[in-house]
């Protein structure tokens, strides 16, 4: 004779933001357990803030496993440079700068010139470098599929040869959150925790966690410049060409890059719940409405990464 009893089941489900957080809680851990010396990107960017808050929730109470890395183009916005070295003081992380204008002095890479120069593409000399110094098997980076269609391809844990260049043929599946971290020595990974985040996700994230970020990503008034359809910050970086004359405006930086190629957008909110607001209504991406280094060509990031960018 069986007896069967009721049983109460009490349903368990996550919400999206954190079914997003667990995955990449689950990279962090997976990326410690396997690599030898993991590092983690970090700009002060908006997408590199999340991911360092991320990672620090997948170690705490313990410190950062690993070192966190600046590519630093010398072409920096001031107020994400400031709050790069707070961050780092407060969490007490290890950084390493890594600076393209090195490059430049040692004859590496040769600067470009005129108004429209930038620096942009030449940290890809500067990441290489800095990875082959370290001795580092795998970098994170916060680069999100949603960005650009060229990222639209990567996997979770993205394979770099001996030569830091990327094939999008030679990228491995990655069923059932299985990855493969298989590599020789002299090639690495490269590892993207927010790959399956939005940019309303990531402002979401921002709101709810009430993450601090760089002034810059909400509303002020600073001088710009209207050029090739965005407007740019009219800093000591910026060359003006012929016809240019820069006028105050009510700002705020969807994206932050080198200053001579991020743009800014025409904008009233000045609260991470204002932000989503204005996130949940625009219909293109911030790289594709904000950074004139996607604009060199259809394929220009493709390209870039196939050299070994992000």
């Amino acid at each position: 004779m069986f007896y069967f009893f009721p049983v109460s089941v009490t349903s368990y489900e996550l919400s999206h933001l954190a079914a997003l957080e667990a995955e990449a809680v689950h990279v962090f851990r997976e990326v410690a357990a396997t690599f030898e010396r993991p590092v983690l990107l970090f700009s002060g960017g908006k997408d590199s803030v999340v991911m360092l808050h991320v990672a620090a929730k997948a170690f705490w109470p313990a410190p950062l496993p690993f070192p966190v890395l600046h590519v630093d183009t010398g072409h920096n916005f001031d107020e994400v440079l400031r709050f790069r070295d707070e961050t780092v003081a407060a969490l007490g992380l290890r950084l390493a700068v890594a600076s393209v204008q090195d490059d430049i002095d040692a004859g590496r890479v040769v600067e470009e010139t005129g108004p429209r120069a930038s620096r942009n593409r030449l940290q890809t000399v500067t990441l290489l470098r800095a990875i082959r110094e370290g001795g580092f098997d795998a970098v994170f980076g916060g680069a999100r599929r949603d960005e650009e269609k060229a990222r639209a391809k990567e996997r979770v844990f993205s394979f770099r040869d001996e030569h830091g260049q990327w094939d999008p043929r030679a990228q491995r599946p990655e069923l059932w959150n299985l990855y493969n971290g298989r590599h020789r020595r002299g090639e690495h990974i490269r590892i993207f925790p927010l790959s399956n985040w939005t940019e309303l996700d990531i402002w979401q994230y921002i709101r709810d966690e009430r993450i601090a970020l760089p002034p810059l990503y909400y509303a002020h008034r600073r001088p710009v410049v209207q050029r090739d359809g965005m407007l740019l910050a009219a800093t000591r970086f910026l060359s003006l060409v012929d016809g240019e004359t820069p006028y105050e405006a009510t700002v705020r930086f969807r994206t932050v890059g080198d200053a001579t190629c991020t743009g800014c957008v025409e904008s009233s909110a000045a609260t991470p719940s204002e932000v989503v607001a204005e996130v949940a209504a625009t219909r293109i991406t911030e790289r594709g409405a904000t950074r004139a280094d996607d604009r060199i060509s259809e394929a220009g990031m493709e390209d870039r990464k196939r050299e070994g960018y992000f």
